[in-house]
């Protein structure tokens, strides 16, 4: 009876409801009522086929038994409404005829009202408040470089380059990694690109106004970043007339743990291990609150790097996307050597120039080099990945 009456799918629904307009009393009044009322009218139904009354409640009972308590929110039957209640409703009361035409008319536009009243009255107060968001993103917008230079990088180095400066941005790297910077994703996340996005280089130099250059220093450290990728995506719009969209696709990933003998990394407490403050590779103090790494080819060098950090690191070595499950909320010093992959560039890292010393001696691989050196693992596994799929993209003029 209750697969009949689509009584799970109508439990769902309402649950949804529920969440949407918690708020509101009536609709959780009405939930209450729904249990009670789903399972008294399954009863009645299954009585007005001529049924025992005796069998059907010794049945429902021995069910009982066997279901206390069922992992599935939203199933009708026996996890409803009081049970003695219910069995002496069943043994005792007299079936009830069904509801003419109209009281089901009643009843539905009574459930509409219910239903509809909460909806309108969001609706109206959306409107009202609709302004404050457009107006907070035109915020974003008024941030723009006022001039951009790009031309191709014919030196046929190796070395890349992408750094943000007080009045502007400066790159030596390939469109595919301006791509990636600008939306916060890696080389595993972008698809559709033609050869020439992660092959070409290009010298970027972009500037920005002095009423931009002051406005930006006055935001806080956490609206920085959104804001200058903002400003990136518009410069790729403008000048290489990037357009893309979004797609989700269950991938293969490595999830990071920590490996069976605990981990090995040192952690960095800026008034014990940093009593001075940071200092970069060149030896001059950090800005405080600096997170600084050095990446050559087969090497990593860190300084106060959290573990976020840590696998965007690895999801850029791996060419996979690496997921942080260590459960380690500190920030840490560490050094890793292992044998690179020879395709892998050589990095520039914040706060130094490149390394690189590389050994002729092999080495371990990465994924060893991380359990030896770090105490970490990498477990491969499937998950949801967000993708960016490129649309259209051109080479730009040279100016």
């Amino acid at each position: 009876m209750h697969v009949s009456r689509w009584d799970n799918l109508m439990s769902t629904i309402h649950m949804l409801v529920e969440a949407i307009f918690w708020f509101h009393p009536l609709v959780w009044w009405l939930g209450a009522r729904l249990v009670d009322e789903r399972e008294r009218a399954c009863d009645e139904a299954v009585l007005e086929l001529g049924n025992d009354r005796r069998t059907y409640a010794e049945s429902i009972l021995k069910t009982c038994e066997f279901c206390v308590g069922l992992p599935l929110a939203c199933l009708s039957g026996v996890t409803g409404a009081d049970l003695k209640r219910r069995i002496v409703h069943i043994m005792t009361q007299p079936v009830v005829s069904k509801l003419d035409l109209r009281i089901k008319v009643l009843l539905s536009l009574a459930t509409v009202v219910a239903v509809a009243a909460p909806i309108l009255f969001g609706l109206a107060s959306g409107t009202r408040q609709s302004i404050a968001p457009q107006s907070a993103d035109t915020t974003k917008e008024t941030f723009s470089y006022e001039v951009a230079t790009i031309k191709p990088e014919k030196s046929g180095s190796m070395m890349f380059r992408v750094l943000n400066t007080p009045d502007g941005f400066s790159a030596n790297t390939t469109v595919q990694m301006l791509i990636r910077d600008a939306y916060g994703i890696e080389d595993s996340q972008i698809s559709g690109a033609p050869g020439w996005v992660n092959s070409e280089k290009y010298n970027l130099e972009a500037k920005m106004d002095q009423v931009t250059a002051d406005k930006l220093k006055k935001l806080g450290e956490a609206e920085v970043q959104p804001v200058r990728q903002h400003m990136l995506q518009t410069l790729l719009a403008d000048r290489f007339k990037l357009t893309i969209h979004r797609e989700t696709k269950e991938l293969a990933i490595y999830s990071l743990v920590v490996a069976k003998g605990g981990s090995k990394l040192h952690e960095a407490k800026p008034g014990d291990t940093y009593p001075n403050g940071i200092k970069g590779f060149d030896g001059r103090p950090a800005p405080p609150g600096s997170h600084l790494m050095r990446m050559g080819r087969g090497e990593l060098t860190a300084q106060s790097l959290g573990m976020e950090q840590v696998a965007h690191l690895l999801t850029q070595q791996t060419g996979r996307t690496v997921v942080d499950n260590t459960g380690l909320k500190g920030t840490y010093d560490f050094t890793l050597h292992w044998t690179p992959d020879q395709s892998t560039p050589m990095l520039n890292g914040p706060g130094g120039g490149p390394d690189s010393s590389t050994s002729s001696e092999p080495g371990p691989s990465i994924f060893t080099a991380i359990q030896e050196q770090l105490g970490l693992k990498l477990e491969s596994q499937k998950g949801p990945v967000d993708i960016l799929v490129i649309d259209h993209v051109e080479k730009p003029s040279e100016n």
